[in-house]
């Protein structure tokens, strides 16, 4: 049965003292490696749905279908960035050289730049309340100085190589099928595109319907990290638990521990990539386990002491939010 309430479910405590060093915390004040529970906060496309989203490079093959499925899931689109073509119209989106030559400001931003060019297009963009970055590859340090850009400047990114995310019933911002998601009140992260498009289709075939369904970004580094996203969806009202996938590499999932016994919503966690050989990157550029502490085992049996219900799959995830609803 969709949307029921799963409120009363515990947390356990988790146990402190994991805090390692990280080579990037210099660049990135806010890594998730920092160990520290974040304050509330809230992601803005929880609280108000985005009504005026821009588009980055909106005129290559790839970004001109996913402009067709946003406008389908009835995402309101209302101009494109393409330095150079200023002044054209192209699949009825406006074109403007720059942001600021936009007649109103942007709530959101969904950008198609290549790699190269993320760095400069999330500076530009920075300030607009959501921005959705869906190159993969990245630079390792441009995706830094983005992430940080857009936090100084108030900014929700959601990615690099991301397919963005959806509020069902609501609008898309990316490339997620809304077809796969039906509303309701189950939030989904993921690191693993496949896995977001999985998760989406199996709860909705299951009819457990979604508040929200998000790919946080499958690169080494993303916007926000999976416990940030876990402070914002434990304050939204509309939110009675949530499904997180993860996957071998980083650290991210030792943060999310952590952060797991402040959350007053149950937390089903799964990881991917169990049998994954060490040092072998496995689909995308974030999913390398190069230390015993990036593996499944280790970062599950992490989340297991932070109170998470662990899962080996998603048909277990599914199973386990049931039994929670009873």
């Amino acid at each position: 049965m969709p949307c029921a309430s799963f409120a009363g479910a515990a947390c356990s405590s988790v146990p402190r003292g994991i805090a390692t060093p990280c080579w990037c915390s210099s660049l990135l004040p806010s890594c998730s490696a920092r160990r520290t529970v974040p304050s509330v906060m809230s992601a803005p496309f929880l609280s108000s749905f985005p009504r005026r989203v821009v588009v980055f490079n909106p005129t290559g093959r790839y970004a001109a279908a996913q402009v067709a499925s946003m406008r389908e899931a009835g995402t309101n689109l209302v101009a494109g960035i393409a330095l150079g073509r200023g002044g054209e119209v192209v699949d009825g989106l406006p074109l403007h050289d720059d942001v600021r030559a936009l007649p109103e400001p942007a709530d959101a931003a969904v950008i198609y730049t290549p790699p190269e060019g993320v760095l400069d297009a999330v500076r530009a963009a920075a300030g607009i309340p959501s921005i959705v970055v869906a190159a993969e590859y990245v630079p390792v340090h441009d995706g830094l100085r983005a992430a940080q850009a857009a936090r100084a400047a108030g900014s929700w990114m959601v990615g690099p190589n991301t397919l963005g995310l959806c509020v069902p019933g609501l609008g898309l911002l990316g490339s997620i099928a809304p077809s796969f998601c039906t509303p309701g009140s189950v939030a989904v992260l993921c690191r693993s595109g496949t896995l977001t498009l999985t998760m989406a289709r199996l709860l909705t075939a299951a009819g457990i319907g979604q508040r929200v369904v998000a790919h946080i970004g499958g690169d080494t580094v993303c916007g926000r990290n999976p416990h940030e996203w876990l402070a914002a969806l434990a304050a939204d009202p509309a939110v009675s638990a949530i499904a997180y996938c993860g996957e071998i590499g980083g650290d991210k999932e030792y943060a999310l521990a952590e952060a797991i016994p402040s959350c007053p919503k149950p937390v089903v966690a799964m990881l991917v990539g169990r049998h994954a050989p060490p040092g072998k990157r496995m689909g995308h550029a974030g999913a390398l386990a190069g230390a015993e502490r990036e593996t499944a085992a280790a970062k599950l049996a992490a989340l297991a002491a932070g109170g998470a219900h662990v899962a080996r799959d998603p048909e277990a995830v599914i199973a386990i939010l049931k039994d929670l609803n009873r």
